[in-house]
């Protein structure tokens, strides 16, 4: 017996246009029933699925996170939800869009992703830009990426690579799975997107049928990419490339522009190869020639060599920050020390780089981090003097209550970790030594507590570690604590905080 598929063929052909109608009429009818039977089959899968939940709560009701039970309901819950988007697709529903950063569905795919015991000899790269904006939803999102993970890791068969990318090619939001794997034979790569497709023993072929229908949910295209789109030796075996399209309405955000400054043209070369797809990248082999760019039009962001012929890149953020205040500048250096980490911090650099670099994609992560976040707010000329000071050692308070009174200004000691109500203050001084949030941990608490007003760290032994955590961490200074010396404390204090003698 014909379907009705073939009967609206065969009538087409025939010119019989009667006859295709009618067959059009029972295609739909077939296709209705079809999505119908669907959606009763996903419904009655709810009932079992609750079962296995309320048993599973019963089992253990504190469900601490870690648990195999805790992780056994949450995906449950993950099953609970996709069988709701398929008993929604099967309805032809659209599904509810948001403006959301590609990165994050992406990112909690690879989390699900290495839930699963078969990945444990499986090597994940994720390298996803966090500026990728797309209009979608995180869910189906989320499951397309698995998706594409679970086919990567059945074409491995339990040992190799996988790579995961999120960038912009030449603007569009772009997704890529990619895996050197045996690849996929040539007489499936046409067919490859097709239900029950699969040149693989395990799997349904269901996978990639569905990542093709939310891609399309999503105004999106999903093909088989070439191994040259990824610049990695040796290239992969297989690349699936999903590639969204810009929302109408709005305009391609503006590409950030990042100034990279140094004689050596090999690091030049490096920082343009590893950000160029992501920002403008402009190079400069001098201070000055830098400088000169600078008066030409401003930069997101200037990664610069301390070491430079003629002037220093420490000189260069100075000129920078006379430029604009806000102007962001990372130092690198193969020379590192205590004073010019000191000096970085003074100028407002925001990181401190040290060559040859360990692991480029942490580089790579600091510039994307910077390029991306906001320049922190600092709050106005507070009305009041009141220096809240975060020091438990008596000595210590002591001399700091001494420096800060020669200011005309109000130390308010504390020896807790704890906010103080009312107004901001006019500074805060943390000490690197305080017991109860000692360290890296000193710093966050001033950076939290300060409520945008400006923060010093205090440290018994000035170390460059604690110069490093300050300036990373957006201290005003990191200085010595000069117990012998209370002139000198005062006199750096105020130089950090920027106060004037009459407050």
């Amino acid at each position: 017996m014909e379907s009705p598929l073939e009967l609206l063929r065969r009538a087409i052909e025939e010119g019989d246009l009667p006859g295709a109608r009618a067959a059009m009429d029972s295609f739909k009818r077939a296709t209705h029933q079809t999505n119908q039977l669907a959606a009763e089959v996903l419904h009655e899968l709810r009932q079992p699925l609750l079962g296995i939940k309320a048993y599973s709560q019963m089992m253990d009701e504190s469900a601490q996170p870690g648990t195999p039970v805790a992780l056994l309901l949450t995906q449950v819950e993950r099953m609970e939800q996709i069988i709701s988007d398929f008993t929604r697709i099967a309805s032809d529903k659209p599904a509810p869009r948001e403006r959301l950063t590609l990165a994050a569905p992406a990112q909690a795919a690879a989390k699900h992703f290495h839930l699963n015991p078969d990945v444990a000899r499986i090597s994940l790269e994720v390298d996803a830009a966090p500026d990728v904006e797309v209009l979608g939803n995180a869910r189906l999102l989320e499951q397309l990426v698995l998706n594409l993970l679970n086919n990567a890791r059945d074409a491995l068969s339990g040992r190799g690579r996988i790579k995961l990318v999120v960038q912009r090619d030449n603007g569009v939001p772009t997704l890529m799975v990619a895996d050197w794997g045996p690849g996929i034979p040539p007489d499936l790569r046409d067919r490859i997107f097709e239900p029950y497709v699969t040149g693989k023993a395990r799997g349904s072929g269901l996978g990639l049928s569905v990542c093709k229908r939310i891609a399309q949910e999503h105004g999106a295209t999903i093909s088989l990419a070439s191994p040259m789109a990824l610049p990695d030796l040796p290239p992969p075996a297989t690349v699936f490339r999903v590639t969204f399209a810009q929302s109408a309405p709005e305009a391609a955000p503006a590409r950030k522009r990042l100034l990279v400054v140094d004689d050596e043209a090999i690091i030049r070369m490096v920082f343009k190869d590893l950000m160029g797809k992501e920002c403008d990248v402009i190079e400069a082999q001098t201070a000055e020639e830098a400088i000169e760019l600078l008066r030409v039009g401003p930069y997101d962001l200037i990664v610069t060599d301390k070491n430079l012929p003629g002037l220093s890149g420490l000189d260069l953020a100075q000129e920078a920050r006379k430029a604009d205040p806000n102007s962001r500048v990372i130092i690198m250096t193969g020379y590192p020390s205590l004073v010019t980490a000191q000096q970085a911090l003074e100028l407002g650099v925001i990181d401190y780089l040290l060559k040859p670099f360990d692991e480029i994609r942490e580089v790579r992560e600091k510039i994307r981090h910077a390029l991306s976040a906001q320049p922190p707010a600092r709050a106005p000329r507070a009305h009041s003097v009141r220096v809240d000071v975060y020091e438990d050692n008596p000595a210590s308070a002591r001399q700091i209550t001494d420096a800060l009174k020669m200011l005309g200004m109000e130390p308010n000691v504390l020896t807790e970790p704890t906010a103080v109500e009312g107004d901001p203050p006019a500074g805060v001084v943390v000490s690197w030594d305080f017991s109860p949030a000692h360290g890296k941990k000193a710093v966050e608490l001033g950076r939290t507590l300060c409520r945008g007003a400006p923060f010093v760290v205090l440290a018994e032994h000035l170390t460059m570690d604690a110069a490093l955590e300050s300036l990373r961490g957006g201290a005003a200074a990191c200085l010595p604590k000069l117990l012998s010396d209370v002139r000198a404390l005062s006199r750096e204090l105020n130089r950090a905080l920027k106060l004037s003698t009459q407050g």
